[in-house]
This record gives C-alpha cells, sequence and structure tokens, in this order.
C-alpha cells in the first residue's frame, strides 16, 4: 500500500496543464549606421535684414491709463441692459434694442419705481481718458491707404481698414501694416499667432 501513488492535487494537475510561458523577447539591435563623410564648412551667409516688426497684443499704455481700463471694464459688467419702456410688449420696439428716454408723465419707468428698467445716466459712463479704446488698450483708426498707416504709433493706436477698400487693396495694407509692426483689427488673413 505504501508504493500505491496517491492522486495528484489540483494545483499540481493545474501546472502541467498549462503550457510555459515563453521568454521575453529581446530587442533587435540597431543597425550600424553608414558613417558620412563630415559636411564642409559652408560659407556663413550674411543675415537678410529683417523688416517686420513685432507687432503688439497690448497697447503700451501707462500705469494710469492701464488701470482706468480695467475700471472700465469692472463698470461695464456692472451697467444694467437698459430697456425701452415696454419692449416686451411690442415687437417693433423691442426688436433693434435702440433707447428711447421716456416722456410720459405717468410714466413709471421715467419716474425710477423700482420694478421698471433703469435709465440711461451719465453715471454710467466708462471713464473718459479710455473712452472709445478697444479692449487691448488701442485706439482705432481708420485706414484707407498706406500713407495714413504711416502716421500712426504702432504702440498706441491699432488700424481698422474701411469697408470701401477692396480685397486686393486690402491685402497690400494688411502687409504693410505687418512690415511697420501695427495691429489690423480687422484682418482678412490672421497670421498664426492671431488665429
Amino acid at each position: 500500500m505504501a508504493d500505491e501513488e496517491s492522486p495528484p492535487s489540483k494545483a499540481e494537475s493545474a501546472a502541467e496543464a498549462a503550457p510555459a510561458k515563453p521568454a521575453p523577447r529581446r530587442k533587435a539591435k540597431a543597425s550600424p549606421k553608414a558613417e558620412t563623410p563630415p559636411k564642409e564648412a559652408a560659407p556663413a551667409k550674411p543675415a537678410a535684414p529683417k523688416e517686420e516688426h513685432r507687432i503688439p497684443r497690448r497697447a503700451d499704455l501707462p500705469n494710469r491709463e492701464a488701470t482706468l481700463l480695467r475700471a472700465r471694464r469692472d463698470i461695464a459688467s456692472r451697467r444694467p441692459i437698459f430697456g425701452r419702456q415696454a419692449r416686451y410688449r411690442y415687437f417693433r420696439i423691442g426688436r433693434d434694442g435702440a433707447w428711447r428716454r421716456p416722456r410720459g408723465l405717468q410714466s413709471k419707468q421715467r419716474r425710477h419705481y423700482g420694478y421698471r428698467p433703469r435709465i440711461v445716466r451719465v453715471g454710467y459712463r466708462s471713464p473718459a481718458r479710455v473712452r472709445g479704446l478697444v479692449p487691448s488698450g488701442f485706439r482705432p483708426v481708420l485706414v484707407h491707404t498706406a500713407k495714413e498707416l504711416g502716421a500712426m504709433d504702432a504702440r498706441r493706436d491699432a488700424a481698422v481698414i474701411a469697408r470701401t477698400v477692396g480685397t486686393r487693396r486690402r491685402l497690400v495694407l494688411e502687409e504693410e501694416a505687418r512690415k511697420l509692426g501695427i495691429r489690423v483689427l480687422n484682418p482678412i488673413v490672421k497670421s498664426e499667432k492671431e488665429a
């Protein structure tokens, strides 16, 4: 009886049935690179004169005006939407968002009743020194010709090409502005940095 073999356990039978794991694959050696002859030193080319100036993203404003520009942003965020009287009642009045001062004697809006929309008043205006500037701080200047571009200050002014200028001349003006380092606010050709 001692010579009889005991039946194999489940773990041993599973180990025998499972195939052996394959050895990990070895990385192939890189093929030796053919040696290239050393390149002859080419004569140094003179650097081409760089005509184009860097176009500023923001206007170069004094500290006081930069502070006022931030204040203008805060004022604009608190400014209510000025609604014309009865704009919600008549489509023809409310569709264009135009403002007309209420003039009726019994007008609740004219008398500033709290449940009526706010009325346009001088206190809602932005600071005078930064009034009319675009959000980046530039003063927009309407441009028709390249001569007008030459009279601009690239650090403070930005060009707005007039709508009456055709596409051919507009492309010339945009290229000229790029050379002078002047920002164009309504370009048709946007550079990679602007896009």
